[in-house]
């Protein structure tokens, strides 16, 4: 490979986080995406999730849907319910997102176009700040901490092929490892089924596309966790079989209804989690990414 190793500079002095590339094509096809990233900026250098107390992280993310929703609806009102926080709501203003924002590259919707760039900035972010509530609300049962570098505007246009995607996907990837993230305009089967969503048309959109854009994660699951989480998976798939027949899956174990995630790097400098952890939670905020 022509890199060995990521680093992210978080915090206001730089704070050095190394990782280690793994050698594979999963990771050579990220390169590739990460060289071609250019002059497309690093969106929400801020966008860390899981590494505060579940009260901040409610407050931070229930606020910030609330802001994002007023900005959305002073261009049109197309969110017409108050804002209560459960999960049906969150599907339900997922379906919006989904509805007029549309997929990847796709933004034709006549609410986008005419919309001002404020109004369209807070539609985008909606998706953004769904996910990092959910999260925030399970953290008493399973916290996942996560950094998500993504760059605003990026084509997402490059697709995993299904070999490399079943030989390198991974159920639980190690602490400290850096993934593909997702990021098609729906949900996962996955996603689906944590959520117990409603099926529709536009909502399933399994692992396709991917691009630069990543996640560090600060966590790993137990193997009772990575099961009970395909057992649900599984007990959705088959009350929902019918739909899924129609998107062309028969059966459960294919390789786009499974939960894998495809890491390209390892935490390289093996310092203590906690010392990471506190060292990380004091510095919220990338200020650089870059391969060396």
């Amino acid at each position: 490979m022509r890199y060995k190793s990521l680093h992210l500079d978080i915090g206001t002095d730089n704070f050095d986080l190394e990782f280690d590339l793994i050698d594979n094509p999963i990771t050579e096809l990220w390169l590739e995406r990460m060289d071609n990233r250019g002059t497309y900026p690093l969106d929400h250098p801020e966008r860390f999730t899981g590494f505060n107390t579940q009260e901040q992280e409610l407050d931070r993310f229930e606020s910030k849907i609330k802001q994002l929703i007023d900005t959305i609806n002073s261009h049109q009102v197309i969110i017409d319910k108050p804002f209560d926080g459960t999960q049906d709501y969150l599907n339900y203003i997922h379906t919006i997102f989904e509805q007029y924002h549309r997929g990847l590259d796709q933004q034709t919707h006549d609410y986008w176009i005419n919309a001002p760039i404020r109004t369209r900035l807070a539609l985008a972010e909606l998706n953004v700040a769904i996910h990092q509530l959910e999260t925030a609300q399970r953290m008493d049962k399973n916290n996942t901490p996560r950094i998500v570098c993504t760059w605003w505007g990026m084509p997402k246009t490059q697709q995993l092929p299904v070999a490399v995607k079943s030989r390198y996907g991974n159920l639980n990837p190690a602490w400290g490892s850096i993934c593909l993230s997702y990021v098609e305009i729906g949900k996962t089967l996955e996603d689906l089924a944590t959520d117990n969503d409603v099926l529709h048309a536009d909502a399933f959109k399994p692992f396709d596309h991917y691009s630069a854009d990543f996640v560090a994660r600060f966590f790993n699951f137990t193997n009772d966790q990575v099961n009970a989480n395909i057992k649900n998976m599984q007990e959705y798939f088959l009350k929902n079989q019918e739909f899924f027949r129609q998107q062309g899956y028969d059966f459960f174990n294919h390789v786009d209804l499974l939960p894998y995630r495809y890491p390209v790097a390892n935490l390289a400098k093996h310092h203590d989690k906690d010392e990471i952890m506190n060292t990380i939670r004091s510095r919220q905020l990338v200020n650089k990414v870059y391969l060396e």
